[in-house]
């Protein structure tokens, strides 16, 4: 506790819980193990997000630990008879979501089948661009967001380095995937306006507010989390200072014209971050958007898409269809997106259709 009483982060908890706990337990019982450990996973505290509401499920003295294959065995028989009651007044064996038996939640396992469970691939990580569009964002971050408290053999520490962002070509592909469906459905937002449909008008505001937030993630090379927290984590992000103001006027506003004016005004934002970080873009002071045809609307600059998608060396990326992009940019069902096997099933299918890019 602290001196208010709290409880402390779950990733605190989770670091003294095994260098307190497990870590002499493994050392007394199983010297010269090689093993790597951490508070990884799914939940709040994986991110450092965590606060006293998420107490009342899944939260606790949870660990990540990996160990050679074949040792899993023996690592949890002694963790089954050692490991106490309880720790720091938490309790160590309690239930989870879709598991009601009270047991320890130090999962155990090795670094294939981690891998395996989270991303769909080899304890490598991902190899080629189909690999890496079966990705989601907080895929990625169960892997490579919480704090590891050991690493014996490194191969963890490799693997979170690997997955520090998109290779380049895959990047800028998925980068022009979100330019593309936002000037798909820009115009449309002061057209459902004009013909009296407000309702229309916002869901298509708060779509392109969605693919906003996406590409700012993008662009600052970091992976976005779950719809839980992606409003939190990009509030954080160095861009958030000039475009979240402007998304939240988008989602506010009582007109089209109005929503589609401040989504503009967040286009530009992030053409002008895109513009820094050196990538393909059309040279200052273009604005991201330009009115579509004779009508009072707007569209995304046509160069936008060509000038990314020209830029991509790969031959693998460049055969991949324009505007599909990776499977949380057009798929959001979360019973897909939370299982690898559906992710690359879908991914799958659409490079099928695609005539095998």
């Amino acid at each position: 506790m602290d001196a208010a009483g709290h409880p402390p982060p779950g990733a605190d908890l989770a670091r003294r819980f095994w260098h307190e706990a497990v870590d002499p337990l493994l050392e007394r019982h199983l010297p010269g193990l090689g093993c790597a450990a951490g508070r990884l996973g799914t939940g709040s505290d994986v991110l450092g997000l965590d606060d006293a509401t998420s107490r009342d499920h899944d939260w606790g003295l949870r660990l990540t630990l990996l160990v050679p294959p074949g040792r899993e065995g023996p690592v949890q028989e002694v963790l089954e008879q050692e490991l106490p009651a309880t720790f720091a007044g938490h309790p160590v064996r309690f239930a989870l979501t879709g598991d009601p038996r009270p047991r320890h939640r130090v999962d155990v396992t090795n670094l294939a089948e981690f891998a395996a469970r989270h991303l769909g691939t080899g304890p490598d990580g991902p190899t080629g661009p189909l690999d890496w569009l079966a990705l989601t964002g907080q895929a990625v971050l169960e892997v490579t967001a919480g704090p590891v408290f050991r690493d014996d053999e490194g191969a963890l520490t490799r693997l979170r380095e690997r997955l520090r962002s998109y290779p380049e070509d895959v990047h800028r592909y998925a980068l022009a995937c979100d330019w593309q469906r936002l000037d798909q459905e820009l115009p449309l937002v002061g057209r459902t306006a004009d013909v009296g449909d407000d309702l229309g008008s916002r869901l298509l505001t708060a779509r392109l507010v969605r693919v906003a937030v996406h590409l700012g993630f993008l662009l600052h090379r970091r992976w976005p989390p779950y719809a839980k927290w992606a409003g939190t984590l990009f509030a954080r992000l160095p861009v958030a200072a000039a475009v979240l103001p402007a998304l939240e006027d988008a989602v506010r506003a009582g007109t089209g014209r109005e929503r589609q004016a401040a989504l503009g005004t967040a286009l530009d934002a992030l053409l002008d971050l895109q513009r820094r970080t050196g990538l393909p873009a059309p040279p200052a002071p273009t604005a991201a958007t330009l009115p579509f045809h004779d009508r009072p609307h707007r569209c995304v600059h046509p160069d936008l898409v060509p000038l990314l998608l020209d830029s991509v060396q790969d031959p693998a990326v460049r055969r991949l269809p324009a505007g599909v992009g990776g499977v949380e940019q057009w798929v959001d069902d979360v019973d897909v997106l939370v299982h690898p096997d559906r992710r690359r099933a879908v991914t799958a299918a659409w490079r099928e259709a695609a005539g095998g890019a």
